[in-house]
């Protein structure tokens, strides 16, 4: 188990080291070198857990998805908390911002950014089908059209974010893209009952630590 953890440990501070290079010098300036220095790492410590430079890319994508939030009594609730904690960890947690700034880097030759909006769309999309199934959205909603264009929708105004103040106001910019868009897709009962406070995240999060993770449930047990 330890040996497990350290490897966990291991891979993370790589990632971690990535994101920030990548985060600096741009996909294409980035170096593997220069990530060994910043993760302070062996070669054969970073080969063991990516094999190259864009698996690296791909685990930082991966990032902004890897987080398990409380479930909601409704699908809606959980797409928008998804959004808001995403919005937050945007402004907070550089190894996701760094994901961001990589899916948005035209300029990251020879790597294929796709699969970071494909993971993001295919997670809206499930979460809408869901809603969708459970009688939360209106009948002429399509969720995987809905999706992409929620999932564009946000990135032009994370984007708008950083230029105009570094992502500060993010929280309030998500909450108001979700309280403009939902009305087109939500049914009126369901509507009613969304949280969509612009602080919402950070209760969340809170509320997310104070929960025993199951390795501590298996302990108490």
């Amino acid at each position: 188990m330890a040996r497990q953890e350290r490897a966990i440990r291991t891979r993370r501070t790589i990632l971690e080291a990535a994101a920030a290079v990548f985060d600096e010098r741009g996909y294409t300036s980035a170096t593997i070198g220069e990530i060994l220095e910043r993760a302070g790492v062996t070669k054969g410590a970073l080969y063991f857990h990516f094999g190259s430079k864009e698996e690296l890319a791909l685990g930082v994508f991966e990032e902004q998805l890897a987080i398990s939030l409380p479930a909601q009594s409704s699908k809606l609730q959980e797409l928008v908390d998804s959004g808001l904690v995403l919005a937050l960890r945007l402004r907070t947690e550089p190894l996701v911002r760094a994901s961001v700034g990589l899916a948005l880097d035209q300029g990251a030759l020879g790597l294929d950014r796709t699969p970071a909006f494909g993971m993001w769309i295919d997670q809206t999309t499930r979460t809408l089908a869901e809603a969708k199934a459970g009688g939360e959205l209106l009948p002429h909603v399509d969720p995987t059209e809905t999706a992409e264009l929620l999932v564009a929708s946000f990135s032009g105004v994370q984007l708008l974010s950083q230029l105009r103040c570094q992502r500060q106001d993010l929280e309030h910019r998500a909450a108001a893209l979700f309280h403009h868009m939902l009305p087109g897709v939500a049914v009126s009962a369901v509507l009613a009952r969304l949280d969509i406070s612009h602080d919402r995240a950070g209760r969340l999060l809170a509320e997310k630590r104070l929960l025993p993770t199951a390795g501590e449930v298996a302990e108490a047990g």
